[in-house]
């Protein structure tokens, strides 16, 4: 057996293992100070653990990494640690930075042990909770023992923690202390001896680099004092040693000894959640006499006034109800006094949230933030619940170089204001708010842009960053949301790869460069998309985000931008100068004027629904859990990424607004597609709407119509899918047509009516009268039963293939991976016929026009279905390979033209469609076909027939009487008639056809001669992707989605895991 040992890592990882976020729950016993989850991880087949880790959560609460610090004979073993009793924590093995996992989907573990150890092996999904043969259960008490013995290491922390009781009972038995550094798990340490003061704790921390404080609790009788958690500057430390002295009950920390006070405090008071007039009081000594409260205990506010008690209420002595003869108005600040007890003021924590909270300090002011002129800067920060603020200004957005400080004043309703004298231009600034006992330093919600890595707000005079022209910069023509066709793109992903041709690669600038051309001459970039014939463009997450290191863009980094940070700031990684905050501003301007003088309007991807976490956000700082949802003591987590935000509180759902009529504004941008729409609530959907509408009602709002985890507010308010009919004019993502076409996203070899699946008429059916009720589309046959959910086709976004999941490639050269490449590409093109005939709002990822895949960086021959942080060899668009896929990039070409070209595909209301379009019956298994009549929506065309071929074969249907034109077949699409014919036609398989009736615009190609080839708008013969030539070498074995499964085994994902993505794995 090898010896287990206990490293240096092991013991600096049992000091850090996750954040601080909750306060011990009373009677917490001290041998039991948390809990412990031991993970023994071993079975790889290539006995090779190198860069392997562990990315854990507990129950509510947001995720980390963990490393492996020992080893076993059965593996590896991680230790975690949590001063919290969760009732499940969830892990994934991954390797790396997310470069691979062992078994896709979450795990989770009850925690109904003060202790749990389970053994691991890889590939096989489920754990064992009992030592398998030949293994031991891990020593976690020499671990404990080494912990212990760190104050006795050279380069440790020392900390002398002195504690006073008023009993000045002091024994092992009943005083322990419980300490941790900075945001980091600690453990509990026991009294060391008695000293002149009381009990001393020797603490011993292995701090990490950068960490400025500790923190400590001490508990007595197996109870926290109630003064619960103190903070400690290490900064204060002499050498290596600091010295704090503790009284019980008292929530401040001495470090000197001669200032100390040893009377009894009233140690917290709140008021109750509901009203005003309660109160709770907590003493730091209980009081013998509880009858004589009401005349010992006086409530003030800072004027002086006296609020007559009315009762008051004790069954220990220590904690008191008081009730107030009339509720108190919540914008004052109350004091709390007692006889022979140090007061306090009240706290209003505990009713952060509630609805009298917010009718107390609503503010529905325009001037938050920094409002700049040359003369004069104001600043205002809404902040109810602090006791002080102030302004930092700095001459930089990094580094050591304050200039002042200003004192802030509160005025009504919780918000702080000063004002400064001169031009502050370039400046840069945060708030040090003191909230308690405890001063965070925070940016500005408000600011407009940051110095590098957005940790600084920095006042700007937005004229100076307009590009030229930016003034005259107009929206491109657009009437109705179904007139759109949306082109998802990421701002590296265009052209982060050299074959792009693009100067300004992964920038802003890039989408500036016209003339951009691949070494086969074709178009790339701008060029490309502009050729395409798109009218929107959807860019993923372009606001500042956290999981780019902007000091270090010379290394390789990519992530999608789902972790917010500043959300009315540009993300500085895709400027060409993150350290000055008008640069990205003006950069990302340049951008969006580009695209509108090439007649493309640009949607902005806006994840408000979630943080990049909690502890660290500038909400968190700025006003304590008011931004958040919590369901008792935990966070809510519908986001999946370990919290939500509290849309539908007043100030939540204010700064939501503001912040996409600032962006509409400011920069022009024309619509929002919102991340997780669904986390949101019904009234925020609709007060952006009426917002944006106040400044052009042609500005697009759309989103995910659902969540990644159980929301805190009820289904009724949610901006679900299902509730789109009670939010006007906003659209939700179709997983109904998506999931109908192409086979459900969670299971890599579903397919769908193009691949070969029977019986996804209906959902394509209900997909092409754009979730709308029909009365010839059965519901009730649909693959995910789904009632009509949009009240008018503008309300349905539909898609195939997004940035999450599979690409629609990969997706097809998985689920149908005995297919020639031919036949995908012929269920490709015809996905995107269905996506771009159908009613509603067509949306494609870019790239899907050149059969676009995304290799795994690590699995040979794989795919990568979670690409959020890959690198760009993964994730960036392959130009090179244009040339090989032309034939279906003109045929995306030529179906948007087409689309363009007739109304009756764009119908905008419900009634529209179901009075003009006809499904047709009687057809095969697996065809669908229907004619829209009545020269509908305006079209120049009396009819239009559609007709669908999920088969492996040719199809012969019968048409409405009269003479057709053919527009669409299975090789070309566009406006021009390919051939004229009456009666019947035969549908090749696999296809669309498209034919028009009735319209004196089509012009008609010329009748061929004798040996002429077939008419195509493209003579170039299909061919494969550079990505696809892997596949096509896999010897006929299914390929690798990135994780190392082999598809054909298992499902790739489950519901669950589309969400992961956005957390910081």
């Amino acid at each position: 057996m090898k010896k287990k040992r206990v490293t240096a890592g092991a013991l600096a990882l049992f000091l850090v293992f996750m954040t601080v976020l909750s306060v011990l729950t009373s009677g917490l016993i001290a041998q039991a100070a948390g809990t412990t989850l031991i993970i023994h991880y071993g079975g790889r087949s290539d006995n090779s653990y190198e860069g392997w880790n562990l990315w854990i959560w507990e129950e509510g609460r947001e995720g980390q990494r963990v490393d492996f610090t020992d080893e076993d004979d059965f593996g590896k073993v991680a230790v975690y640690q949590t001063n919290r009793k969760p009732g499940s924590i969830g892990f994934i093995l991954c390797l790396n930075e997310w470069e691979d996992k062992d078994m896709g989907d979450d795990r989770f573990v009850t925690m109904d042990k003060e202790t749990v150890e389970i053994w691991v092996t890889s590939g096989e999904a489920e754990f064992i909770t009992e030592a398998p043969a030949g293994a031991m259960p891990y020593d976690i008490a020499a671990l404990e023992e080494a912990r212990l013995n760190v104050y006795n290491e050279d380069g440790a922390t020392k900390i002398n923690v002195h504690y006073y009781n008023f009993d000045q009972k002091y024994s092992t038995d009943n005083v322990e202390a419980y300490a941790w550094a900075g945001n980091e798990v600690g453990g509990s340490y026991p009294m060391s001896e008695k000293d002149e003061f009381g009990a001393l704790f020797k603490i011993g921390l292995l701090p990490k680099e950068g960490v400025q404080t500790a923190g400590v609790r001490v508990i007595q009788d197996g109870d926290a004092d109630v003064a619960l958690d103190y903070e400690i500057d290490l900064s204060k430390a002499s050498g290596n040693t600091i010295d704090v002295y503790i009284v019980e009950g008292n929530p401040i920390l001495w470090y000197d000894k001669e200032t100390i006070v040893y009377n009894p405090v009233i140690s917290e008071a709140y008021f109750s959640e509901t009203t005003s007039k309660e109160i709770y009081a907590s003493l730091s000594r209980a009081v013998k006499n509880t009858t004589s409260l009401v005349a010992q205990l006086k409530v003030t506010d800072k004027d002086g006034t006296e609020y007559a008690v009315a009762s008051a209420e004790s069954e220990d002595g220590r904690n008191i109800l008081l009730t107030l003869e009339e509720a108190l108005e919540l914008s004052k600040t109350y004091d709390i006094s007692m006889e022979g007890y140090e007061g306090t003021t009240i706290s209003m924590n505990k009713i952060i949230g509630s609805s009298y909270f917010d009718e107390a300090f609503a503010y529905d002011g325009d001037d938050l933030g920094a409002s700049y002129t040359k003369e004069r800067t104001g600043f205002k920060v809404w902040a109810p619940t602090a006791s002080e603020i102030s302004l930092n200004l700095y001459e930089q957005g990094d580094g050591d170089n304050l200039i002042e400080t200003l004192p802030m004043t509160l005025g009504d309703r919780g918000v702080w204001s000063c004002e400064k004298q001169g031009d502050l231009n370039g400046v840069y600034y945060t708030y040090s708010i003191k909230i308690g006992n405890k001063t965070n330093e925070a940016v500005d919600l408000y600011a407009r842009t940051t110095g590098v890595n957005g940790d600084r707000g920095m006042v700007v005079d937005l004229s100076t960053t307009n590009p030229e022209g930016f003034e005259k910069d107009v929206r491109p023509v657009f009437t109705n949301p179904t007139d759109a066709v949306i082109y998802e793109i990421h701002v590296r992903d265009l052209s982060s790869d050299p074959s792009s041709g693009i100067s300004n690669m992964g920038k802003f600038l890039g989408f500036t460069e016209t003339g951009t051309k691949n070494a086969d001459g074709l178009a790339t970039g701008m060029d490309h998309i502009k050729d395409l014939g798109v009218t929107h463009v959807q860019i993923l997450p372009s606001y500042d985000y956290a999981t780019v290191d902007e000091t270090k863009l010379d290394t390789p980094q990519f992530n999608w931008g789902y972790d917010p940070k500043n959300y009315n700031v540009p993300e500085g990684s895709y400027s060409t100068d993150p350290y000055h905050g008008e640069v990205r501003i003006n950069e990302m301007k340049q951008m969006i004027q580009a695209f509108h003088e090439n007649g493309i309007r640009v949607n902005m991807d806006v994840v408000y629904n979630h943080t990049f976490n909690i502890e660290d956000s500038w909400y968190q700082k700025t006003v304590p859990d008011y931004y958040y949802r919590k369901v008792g003591e935990n966070y809510s987590n519908a986001s999946g990424c370990g919290n939500e935000t509290a849309s539908d509180r007043v100030m939540v759902r204010k700064y939501i607004v503001d912040s996409v009529v600032y962006w509409a504004k400011e920069y022009h941008i024309d619509g929002f597609r919102f991340d997780l729409m669904a986390v949101h609530d019904i009234e925020t959907m609709n007060a952006v709407r009426a917002a944006l509408d106040e400044i052009d009602p042609s500005i697009m709002v759309y989103g995910e119509g659902w969540t990644g985890g159980d929301c805190a507010i009820s289904s009724s308010q949610q901006a679900l899918k299902a509730n789109m009919a009670k939010i006007d004019r906003v659209g939700a993502f179709s997983d109904d047509i998506r999931d109908g076409i192409k086979g459900s996203v969670f299971d890599a070899q579903d397919k769908g009516f193009i691949s070969g699946k029977d019986g996804m008429e209906e959902s394509v059916k209900f997909g092409i009268v754009a979730a709308t009720p029909h009365p010839q589309v059965l519901t009730f046959k649909n693959d995910k039963s789904t009632k009509s959910w949009a009240a008018q086709p503008g309300q349905s976004i539909n898609y195939v293939s997004c940035h999450d999941n599979l690409t629609f490639w990969d997706k097809l050269a998985i689920s149908n991976a005995d297919d020639s490449e031919k036949t995908r590409i012929q269920m490709n093109k015809l996905g995107s016929a269905i996506i771009l005939t159908s009613q509603g709002v067509p949306f494609f990822q870019a790239g899907e026009e050149m059969l676009r895949s995304k290799p795994s960086a690590t699995v040979e021959g794989g795919f990568d279905e979670n690409s959020y942080a890959s690198p760009d060899s993964t994730n960036s668009i392959k130009w090179a390979e244009k040339a090989k896929a032309m034939d279906t990039y003109e045929y995306y070409k030529g179906l948007i033209a087409f689309r363009k070209a007739h109304n009756a595909l764009r119908m905008t209301t419900a009634a529209d469609i179901q009075n003009n379009l006809i499904f047709m019956s009687g057809l095969a298994t697996n065809v669908i076909g229907y004619t829209i009549a009545n020269n509908a929506n305006g079209d120049t065309a009396e009819k239009i027939t559609v007709i669908f071929n999920g088969s492996k074969n040719a199809v012969d249907v019968t048409l409405p009487a009269g003479t057709w034109e053919i527009c669409i077949n299975d090789k070309t699409a566009g406006t021009i008639s390919l051939e004229t014919v009456q009666g019947t036609v035969s549908v090749p398989d696999i296809s669309a056809m498209v034919l028009v009736q009735g319209d004196d615009t089509i012009a008609k190609v010329e009748t061929k001669t004798e040996g002429e080839t077939d008419v195509s708008v493209n003579t170039e013969s299909a061919q494969p992707s550079g990505n696809t030539e892997n596949v096509e070498k896999s010897s006929g074995n299914t390929p690798l989605i990135i994780g190392g499964v082999v598809a054909a085994a298992v499902a790739v994902a489950v519901a669950a895991g589309v969400f992961v993505k956005k957390r910081r794995k």
